[in-house]
Parts: structure tokens; C-alpha cells; sequence
């Protein structure tokens, strides 16, 4: 399989998640109106609740990522090869230059965000800017901006708004359920359907969210390739992988919220067991370097 049908395939399968994760969303909705007998109500309830987060996350996603992981913009003198170095890929890959900013954390890594190309944010660690040399940067840097070429920073936005509204969504209705009280009508009803819908509401959010880490990981795999066709050199990206492999400690502001946004996962190094593996929000680095070095 070559680069390019890598990348298609990988287009192709995140389309049918995104679908997939719309049409559960949807039937949770659906099921959730069922119980209270207004099914379609509640349907086009869920579809305007998750409208307005998404419109939200479009256009203040990167406002608040960057809130969050107290960053900071990257002065051009002091992040002197930052700065070129996004500046010569931009050029190179057609982008327009990206807002830089900078992170004050020890721990190596790197992230964009923004809504579109025209609105694109790169951001990266001071510990990463310090023991990378410029080559290694060169691959950090064309990852990130391949997630801007490719819209995954729009996308990973959106899922990530989507699953939050609907995981806090499933916990009030949960709780209200167990607290509001007991009126005639909902003890008058099927008893297993009202156990068809606690169900659902658990499982729905940890579907939900093992779509999103799926996304998450084929688009790591996706910027991987794209970088390397901007770079012609997958040497560099591996090597600067290694050294995130070789650097495991977490960052100081780490959270599960942004974690899918970085390069490589903020909490640290982990061995993981397949099942909290199945809930990590990055594929193991050791895959990607392998993949790298067999390009």
C-alpha cells in the first residue's frame, strides 16, 4: 500500500466512525424520548443540542484549548527555529503560517488546533523546542500542520464537544431519574424498557468515546504519512518519536479533555493492558516509529 492510499483509506474509514457516531448520538436521543413518550421531540432535541456545541467548538475551540494548556505566543526571537521552521513547511506545503505558541513545561510535545488553515494555531512544549534538533522539529512541525492540511484540528474539536455534551447529557438524566421522584406515570411503565434505557445511557458515552479515540489514532497514523510527504524525509520523525519515547514524563497541566490533540500522550509513558490500551488516545509510538523507518 502506498502513502497516498493510505491516507484515502484512512478518509474513507473516519467518515464511516463520524457516521457511525451520529447515528448513536441520534438513537440515544431517540430512546431517551421514548421513555418519557415524546421520542421525536427528544430526537431533534439531541440534534440542536449537539448543532449549537459544535458551532461553539468551530469557533472558540482554540481559544479554550489554549486556555487550558497555559499557552503562551512564541516570540519569533526567542523561538527563532520554531519560527522558520514553520515558516519554510508552511511555504512548502501551502499553507498559510500558523500562530505559534509555546507551552512552559519540561515534558516534550506538541499540538495544533483552530478551526480552519486561514484560523490554524501550532503549538509546542519548551521542552520539546529544547532537545529537538532543527531536522527532528522539521517532522514535529509537518505532522502538526498536516493535521491542519488534513482538518483533523476541526474534527477532533467537534468529536470531542460532541461526546462531552452527550456524556454530561446521559449523567443528568441519570441522575434525575434516581433523584426527581416517582410519579404515577413512570411507575406505570415497562419495567424493561426503563432497564433498556439505563443501559443504554451507559454504554452510549464509552462508545461514544471509543469512536473518538478511534479517530483520534488513524489520524495520528494519517499525519504520520502526510509529514512525510511534506518533509520526503521520515528519518526526521522518527527520530524526533524516539525521543518522545525516550521522555516519558507527563505534563504539568495534562488533561483527558485536549489529550487527543497532542503528538504523542501528555500523561506519560504507560504499559498499558488491552483494555485500558482500547481508551488510549494515541497508537503506541513504538507502531508509528516502525512504520517510519520502513518508508
Amino acid at each position: 500500500m502506498t502513502v497516498y492510499n493510505q491516507i484515502s483509506e484512512n478518509r474513507n474509514k473516519t467518515f464511516l466512525i463520524m457516521f457511525l457516531f451520529v447515528i448513536i448520538f441520534s438513537t440515544f436521543f431517540f430512546l431517551l424520548g421514548k421513555y418519557f413518550d415524546s421520542p421525536w421531540g427528544y430526537f431533534f432535541a439531541g440534534i440542536f443540542i449537539s448543532s449549537v456545541s459544535s458551532i461553539g467548538s468551530y469557533f472558540y475551540g482554540d481559544k479554550i484549548v489554549l486556555l487550558t494548556t497555559g499557552a503562551i505566543p512564541a516570540n519569533k526571537k526567542t523561538y527563532f527555529n520554531f519560527y522558520t521552521v514553520a515558516e519554510n513547511l508552511s511555504i512548502a506545503s501551502g499553507l498559510p503560517m500558523p500562530k505559534l505558541y509555546v507551552i512552559n513545561d519540561s515534558s516534550p510535545n506538541a499540538f495544533a488546533t483552530g478551526r480552519n488553515p486561514n484560523h490554524a494555531v501550532v503549538c509546542a512544549t519548551s521542552g520539546l523546542l529544547e532537545i529537538m534538533d532543527r531536522t527532528e522539529l522539521e517532522g514535529v512541525i509537518a505532522h502538526e500542520l498536516s493535521h491542519v492540511k488534513n482538518y483533523d484540528i476541526l474534527l477532533a474539536s467537534i468529536v470531542a464537544v460532541l461526546v462531552g455534551t452527550l456524556s454530561l447529557i446521559s449523567d443528568w438524566v441519570m441522575r434525575s431519574m434516581w433523584w426527581g421522584g416517582h410519579d404515577d406515570d413512570r411507575e406505570n411503565r415497562n419495567p424493561i424498557f426503563f432497564v433498556l434505557l439505563i443501559i443504554s445511557m451507559i454504554l452510549t458515552p464509552i462508545i461514544a468515546t471509543i469512536i473518538q479515540l478511534a479517530i483520534s489514532r488513524r489520524r495520528e497514523y494519517l499525519a504520520d504519512a502526510s509529514a512525510v510527504l511534506l518533509t520526503r524525509y521520515p528519518e526526521g520523525l522518527a527520530r524526533a518519536l524516539e525521543k518522545l519515547q525516550n521522555n516519558p514524563r507527563p505534563m504539568a497541566r495534562a488533561a483527558s479533555s485536549t489529550a487527543h490533540l497532542f503528538i504523542s500522550s501528555p500523561f506519560g509513558k504507560k504499559r498499558l493492558s488491552w483494555l485500558t490500551g482500547l481508551f488510549s488516545t494515541h497508537p503506541p509510538l513504538e507502531e508509528r516509529i516502525k512504520i517510519l523507518k520502513s518508508m
